[in-house]
């Protein structure tokens, strides 16, 4: 029995992944950060037994020890767009977080809120080589930890010349964080994984370029919203969502309720 069985993840939707493998999945951080860059490539290669390639950002790539450790055996791969088109040209499959590290910087009230800032380099590149844009959302990450102050409260706005230095992402300051209870254990919670239906790239006739780059961005950012508004609403009603062991036998499967 692994963790993954005892922890009883909730996932759906993998009937949507291409069956060729030929796909960008595009997901959402977290605050927690692991669970949507492990549990993601691990059901798809469970299912279809293909290796997801995920485009890091520049200050995930750079990580050391661990962290690098994690990343490389999950597949990662620095984010620049060449790499993400030669992975293309290689018909691998891809994972992508447009969001990148402000996705998970998240402040009070900001659980599972998307933070592409306009990003569309992921569509640009599906769009290039006709691939299906496939989205992935991940709920559970997000309440790991409870972020204790708000964005734009003094606290975040005064250190955000060394949350720059600390996390890497300009003009976002360092978000204060409790676990369980006033600790800084992790609160435990349930994980609900969900694929969405692909979404389709090649551009119409007479629609320019630019213009069809920001309705892709935009249909996939849409789809990813309502996976994880839909997962939200899901979770609510699962008994198990504390990883209670007394409700493992009651906890909500795919296909019921």
């Amino acid at each position: 029995t692994t963790a993954v069985d005892l922890s009883r993840i909730y996932v759906d939707g993998l009937e949507n992944l291409p069956g060729n493998g030929r796909f960008l999945l595009v997901g959402n951080h977290t605050s927690a950060g692991w669970p949507e860059i492990v549990l993601t490539p691990y059901f798809v290669h469970r299912h279809l037994g293909v290796r997801v390639r995920g485009l890091a950002t520049q200050s995930v790539a750079q990580l050391k020890g661990f962290g690098r450790d994690l990343i490389e055996a999950v597949g990662g791969v620095p984010g620049q767009p060449d790499v993400g088109a030669e992975l293309m040209r290689r018909d691998e499959t891809i994972l992508v977080f447009p969001g990148g590290g402000r996705d998970m910087l998240k402040f009070k009230g900001e659980e599972y809120q998307l933070h592409w800032e306009g990003r569309s380099g992921f569509a640009r590149l599906a769009i290039a080589h006709d691939y299906l844009i496939v989205p992935v959302g991940l709920v559970g990450g997000d309440d790991v930890f409870h972020s204790l102050v708000a964005r734009n409260s003094a606290w975040e706005r005064m250190t955000r010349t060394f949350g720059q230095r600390l996390h890497g992402v300009s003009g976002v300051g360092v978000p204060v964080s409790r676990g369980l209870g006033p600790t800084l254990l992790p609160q435990p919670q349930r994980m609900y994984l969900r694929f969405g239906q692909p979404i389709s790239t090649p551009r119409p006739a007479r629609v320019k370029a630019e213009k069809w780059e920001a309705t892709v961005r935009q249909r996939a950012q849409a789809a990813l919203e309502a996976v994880l508004a839909d997962l939200q609403e899901l979770r609510h009603g699962d008994p198990f969502r504390n990883l209670n062991p007394l409700r493992w036998r009651a906890a909500l499967m795919p296909g019921a309720g």
